[in-house]
């Protein structure tokens, strides 16, 4: 058995951790990933005001709905705020994945960012409005999730670019006496020039040939091979499997994979508040069952490996008696954390790193959560999740309430949480006992 498991730890090691540390440090993932990043206060902020505005009580949304000052509603107010936060994903997404791939290679990552926001702005299309004097404004949505995938294009390309000038350097010097800001801003001239240059060029382009604009027609081209990753349970359960596989060697699997797959599941987030808004969050007005909601707050309960079962089942063996010294030990250190979804100290402390005996149901538990919250949502039980995201770390039962509007959401919870106790339990039981016996000095370690 000990000869099993170290041929297993041999495999990983040789063949998949090479793999996990090499797409963990691919510049443009991590650019994806910190750029992402950079819009997330917003988005708990608009999230935190769409939650208020839809408080599942009748008498308070009668009341926010009625509430007027010179006939605008509070209801009116919420649902600006919401689009001014949530709503600028894209745009903002843009800007930290230009600025963080310039850091990377060591250039001006403001000033990528800068030109990153204008090239943004170049491709995206006006809407007017009818009247006397038509004004001329962005949509709020290629501003959001819609427009993302430009905003990562955007932002990757203009990123390389721009470090690629100053690293030539093919800039703009002042004499260094001038200010460090205004040094900066010559710098970024020739670059961002031409940067703005050709996707202005490519807005032309699309423009004349009627071709329609650039955010619609990647949509029209990626929404099909990507929706099969990232808006199917099959494509689900292969993003679930690899998160869980790169975490078992000690790789942040979120940093690999969701980096390239939680835009889609951010887009589809966005599209359901919107459907919500609009009183049409269903299937058959497009709702999407799985999103960011659903991966955070269903699927990976406790963290990655959906380890509060893992961490509650340690709390059984203690309350009943029955776990080994170790476990004892671990159980204050561990159950806590779980419970608000922080998960290195039994990942690193158990540890579930490495731990042979724990790598079936790791990657197995989550894999469940997946299946079981689609199938409740899609034949209606529980309801799509709402578009509003929750903080990673609030903690289960609450968390699903306020993912989905419904109490249904937090009984789902419960039932994937003792579904994945159930999943652990017999594989902890086998860990403990071999703990026990390494106490006892019967198995030598």
């Amino acid at each position: 058995m000990q000869q099993d498991n170290k041929s297993t730890e041999s495999f990983m090691e040789r063949y998949l951790m090479p793999v996990a540390i090499k797409l963990s440090g691919v510049k443009a993932l991590i650019a994806m990933r910190d750029g992402i990043a950079l819009s997330m206060p917003l988005i708990m902020a608009g999230s935190f005001f769409m939650i208020i505005g839809i408080i599942p009580i009748t008498s308070w949304t009668n009341w926010v709905q009625a509430f007027k000052i010179n006939g605008v509603a509070l209801s009116d107010i919420f649902n600006k705020i919401t689009n001014g936060s949530f709503g600028l994903l894209g745009m903002l997404g843009c800007f930290g994945i230009a600025s963080s791939l310039a850091e990377q290679y060591k250039t001006d990552g403001k000033s990528a960012g800068v030109i990153a926001i204008s090239s943004f702005f170049v491709v995206t299309p006006s809407v007017f409005t009818a009247g006397k004097e038509p004004l001329e404004g962005m949509p709020y949505g290629f501003l959001g999730s819609k427009g993302l995938f430009i905003a990562i294009i955007i932002g990757l390309t203009t990123g390389w670019i721009f470090q690629w000038f100053i690293n030539h350097n093919i800039q703009i010097k002042m004499p260094e006496t001038v200010p460090p800001a205004v040094s900066r801003s010559f710098s970024a001239l020739i670059p961002g020039a031409v940067i703005i240059a050709i996707w202005g060029a490519i807005y032309a382009g699309l423009q004349w040939t009627n071709l329609g604009n650039v955010h619609e027609l990647l949509l029209h081209f990626l929404q099909k091979p990507l929706g099969l990753l990232g808006d199917t349970i099959g494509g689900t359960l292969a993003v679930v499997f690899l998160n869980s596989a790169f975490w078992f060697v000690g790789i942040h699997g979120g940093s690999v994979v969701n980096n390239i797959i939680s835009p889609i599941w951010l887009m589809n987030t966005d599209a359901n508040r919107v459907l919500y808004k609009a009183h049409n969050l269903d299937l058959s007005h497009g709702g999407h069952i799985i999103s960011s909601p659903f991966i955070d707050n269903f699927v990976f309960m406790g963290g990655g490996g959906a380890t509060i079962g893992l961490v509650l089942g340690i709390a059984i063996l203690v309350f009943m008696r029955k776990s080994s010294k170790q476990l004892e030990v671990l159980a204050p250190l561990t159950i806590v954390p779980g419970i608000f979804n922080i998960n290195e100290p039994t990942m690193f402390g158990l540890p579930v790193v490495l731990n042979v005996t724990l790598l079936i149901p790791y990657i197995l538990a989550p894999m469940i959560n997946v299946v079981t919250t689609y199938f409740v949502m899609k034949i209606g039980l529980v309801p799509l999740c709402d578009g509003a995201v929750i903080p990673w770390s609030t903690p289960p039962i609450i968390s699903g309430f306020l993912a989905t509007n419904s109490i249904n959401g937090s009984i789902l919870q419960i039932v994937n949480i003792i579904l994945d106790i159930l999943v652990y339990l017999p594989f902890l039981m086998t860990l403990n006992k071999t703990q026990r016996l390494e106490e006892a000095g019967k198995l030598e370690v």
